[in-house]
């Protein structure tokens, strides 16, 4: 039987359980079922290579093969009571210290919000046995399902708010070309999901740089990311151990904003930073007191553009994708795009079309690549054009990294040069235009700058429509405020 089938049979059977309601729900309960089942496939792998020395980094019965892989093994009452009585309260409450005990601390770490929702104990068994036909000590299959994993997190991406974990591929795979992570380097995600970013730029690590078994130790060490949400943070872990990162205790489960700016150490800070932070949301209360008392805002992407120019070490590289809100956006917007600009070499934006991250969201999105330790000169615009033919990207017709080609022909070629070099002869063409400094700062910082050689674009999409309407109801605000003050004053003289 297939793998995709096995899934496929996975959710029939997750269907029939009353517990189980709704996509996010099902997504919930596969993920720590397969997070035990790829954990104890590594395990065996370590007790291989370790023999008198391999120590389990969880009690015995609770791997996988103890209490899951026997078909016949336990089921109905007596599986629900082990699951919910005595598996997850154990793995919640477990002492595993990072320092003594990694593996353990990941596994703790990834339970320590997890639910079992089935309540039937007989469908359940059927679920573990139906995971039991994939083979996860077998590298073809293993390869095979982090392929099928990534589809379903695409697919479940319309679960409730599922859809902000998740990047299209050809947006990772482009960012990470662009920014060619070298061995050794730090690559840190701070809203990193489900480890799109991350597990992206771990192969292009791995099929570019590593040579031997010690290069393969140190990409293990250098990727970093932090995901407050349970879901996605249980799910990136998962990730992460398919692509073959042993002890991935730099996942952590966090909220990255949730401590003060200044707080950042120098060693904390990272060479690599690639992200697609949530956007169009706010903060709980008191997030904002963590940052400068005139940069605060509630506004999640404004925090973490400021959070990245932070932790990004000097001569660091960075990719980010922002909202249109954020290139045109006044007040600490302007605040923020200043401080970037000044103490970043900001030198190209992608503007990417509307429909990238249809169905979920129509709002237009860009992303920004900078560099820490020079401030910006000029600033390149590439506006990526729809592939021929293609009105709109959709479920059906997904954007391609292929879709970047012309792009990243632009943008400069070749392994042996250095990051920089690439970008030495761009050429102004029907998709690209570069804008100076000083003509930015003469537009009070707005870089939202339209390609000069196309014409005027009347827009109907009902997202655009009410973001242009909100700029003119607060340009038409700060005109009567200042009547006002116009008005007061020469009443007053």
């Amino acid at each position: 039987m297939s793998i995709s089938s096995v899934v496929k049979s996975i959710q029939d059977i997750m269907r029939k359980d009353a517990g189980v309601d709704g996509d996010a729900q099902r997504l919930g309960q596969l993920s720590w079922l397969l997070f035990l089942k790829i954990f104890d496939a590594q395990e065996e792998n370590l007790e291989f290579e370790q023999e008198n020395a391999y120590k389990s980094p969880i009690p015995k019965k609770y791997l996988w093969r103890n209490w899951a892989a026997n078909a016949e093994g336990i089921t109905g009452e007596e599986l629900l009571n082990f699951v919910n009585i005595d598996l997850f309260p154990k793995l919640k409450e477990m002492p595993a210290a990072i320092s003594s005990n990694p593996r353990g601390f990941v596994a703790k770490e990834a339970f320590s919000d997890a639910f079992n929702y089935m309540k039937n104990g007989t469908l359940l068994r059927q679920v573990i046995n139906k995971l039991n036909e994939i083979d996860f000590t077998n590298s073809t299959e293993r390869h095979l399902f982090g392929d099928l994993y990534e589809q379903i997190l695409k697919d479940l991406q319309s679960a409730g708010n599922a859809g902000e974990f998740y990047t299209p591929r050809a947006v990772t795979g482009f960012i990470v070309q662009m920014i060619d992570p070298k061995l050794g380097e730090s690559i840190f995600d701070p809203a990193c999901g489900t480890g799109g970013f991350l597990s992206c730029a771990f192969d292009h690590v791995k099929a570019n740089y590593v040579k031997t078994a010690e290069d393969h130790m140190t990409l293990q060490q250098q990727i970093y990311g932090v995901e407050k949400k349970q879901l996605p943070h249980l799910l990136c872990t998962t990730n992460m151990l398919l692509h073959g990162i042993e002890v991935p205790v730099q996942v952590k489960h966090s909220n990255t904003l949730n401590r003060p700016l200044s707080s950042w150490d120098d060693d904390e800070q990272k060479e690599i930073i690639i992200t697609n932070p949530p956007f169009g949301g706010t903060e709980e209360d008191g997030i904002e007191k963590n940052f400068p008392t005139e940069m605060q805002t509630r506004e999640t992407a404004d925090l973490f553009l400021q959070l990245i120019i932070e932790v990004l070490k000097e001569n660091g590289r960075a990719a980010v994708v922002l909202p249109d809100g954020t290139l045109f956006g006044e007040g600490v917007k302007t605040k923020i795009k200043k401080l970037l600009l000044e103490t970043c070499n900001l030198h190209t934006i992608v503007r990417l079309p509307n429909s990238v991250f249809a169905p979920y969201t129509g709002i237009k999105t860009n992303i920004l690549f900078f560099e820490k330790g020079t401030p910006t000169k000029e600033i390149w615009y590439y506006e990526l054009p729809l592939p021929s033919g293609v009105k709109a990207f959709n479920k059906t017709k997904p954007m391609k990294l292929e879709d970047f080609d012309q792009c990243a022909q632009w943008w400069g070629e070749g392994k042996k040069q250095s990051v920089k070099a690439k970008r030495k002869n761009r050429e102004e063409t029907e998709q690209a235009w570069k804008v100076s400094i000083d003509d930015i700062i003469a537009r009070n910082y707005n870089l939202d700058i339209k390609n000069p050689h196309v014409g005027e674009q009347v827009s109907h999409d009902p997202e655009v429509l009410l973001t242009q309407y909100a700029k003119q109801q607060a340009d038409i605000q700060k005109m009567r405020a200042q009547l006002k003050a116009i008005l007061s004053h020469a009443l007053n003289h």
